[in-house]
């Protein structure tokens, strides 16, 4: 692991620390919460789809 690789993965921990402590303080649940991260990441991939299809 170089220093970048370091940093990378303190920031990645940092932002999971930050989405866990939104979630906790608007009391959302674990399925609740899955829920919505599989939502947005079908968001995601439809539009990274539909990008790919136009060109």
């Amino acid at each position: 692991m170089n220093e970048y690789q370091i940093v990378s993965l303190i920031s990645l921990v940092g932002f999971l620390i930050l989405v866990a402590s939104g979630f906790r303080s608007h009391n959302v649940g674990w399925r609740k919460g899955l829920y919505m991260a599989g939502a947005w990441a079908g968001i995601f991939a439809i539009t990274i789809l539909f990008i790919d299809m136009v060109r």
